[in-house]
């Protein structure tokens, strides 16, 4: 069946230059995006409640944008300065770019990791006499624990935010040629709002193998995967089915 309609689980891209768009263009594909999931604050009482004294920590391990806002709200909330002395291990370039928001760049202690994880673990391991608070969602990923703890550095975690299932009941009668997911939690929340769905026609994309574990589980089969050595990325995996779907 023809690809006509496409709808991403994911915020509508804030940049004009968004590859989503020059594949609706090229392909003549209409790409709708909406959140299947969002991030709720989780509140003061809550955080207190996990015993948690933020002047004990000389360093802040920062995985992602949630984390450096949350960090600082349940700081400004708490009423905590944060000390200039303070040493952030930022996972990425976005998250340490996003750290400006709240601290004067050039006066701070930043390291900034590779991207991944374990890339950032090598600089953790520099500074193995630090106190290493990890702001966190309810979600973590095992590997960011196994990876702190092989360091054997002191480490504590504190959730100041959660991922929550958003609501879909008025997409209840609109149905997509494809649906695109990025976490499992997308395929939870289809499932929560969602629970007869039938995938019928209905082609679904998944990145990463969770995401593709969580498609099957579900019972759904996964129709567009990436990455691949092929398509890097999902613009790339649409855009290889869309052409060979439409062809037909």
């Amino acid at each position: 069946m023809k690809v006509k309609t496409i709808l991403v689980s994911q915020p509508a891209p804030k940049t004009e230059t968004s590859p989503y768009f020059d594949l609706s263009d090229k392909q003549k594909v209409k790409i709708d995006f909406r959140s299947f999931i969002h991030v709720e604050g989780i509140s003061v009482k809550e955080v207190r409640a996990q015993k948690i004294d933020l002047s004990k920590f000389t360093a802040i391990i920062l995985t992602s944008r949630n984390a450096v806002d949350h960090f600082f709200r349940i700081a400004e909330e708490m009423r905590f300065k944060v000390p200039d002395s303070m040493k952030y291990f930022c996972q990425s370039e976005a998250v340490a770019y996003y750290l400006q928001k709240y601290v004067v760049y050039r006066k701070r202690k930043i390291y900034v990791g590779n991207r991944t994880f374990p890339e950032l673990t090598k600089l953790i391991k520099k500074h193995k006499t630090e106190k290493f608070l990890l702001p966190s969602s309810d979600k973590l990923k095992q590997l960011i624990p196994d990876e702190l703890d092989k360091l054997g550095v002191t480490w504590t975690r504190v959730d100041l935010y959660r991922t929550v299932v958003s609501d879909l009941s008025d997409l209840e009668d609109v149905f997509y040629d494809i649906l695109v997911f990025f976490s499992p939690s997308g395929i939870e929340s289809l499932l929560k709002n969602f629970p007869d769905f039938k995938q019928n026609n209905t082609r679904i994309a998944a990145f990463g193998n969770s995401t593709v574990n969580a498609v099957t589980d579900a019972g759904f089969k996964c129709d567009i995967v990436a990455p691949s050595k092929e398509t890097p990325s999902m613009t790339m995996a649409l855009e290889k089915y869309i052409k060979d779907a439409n062809k037909r």
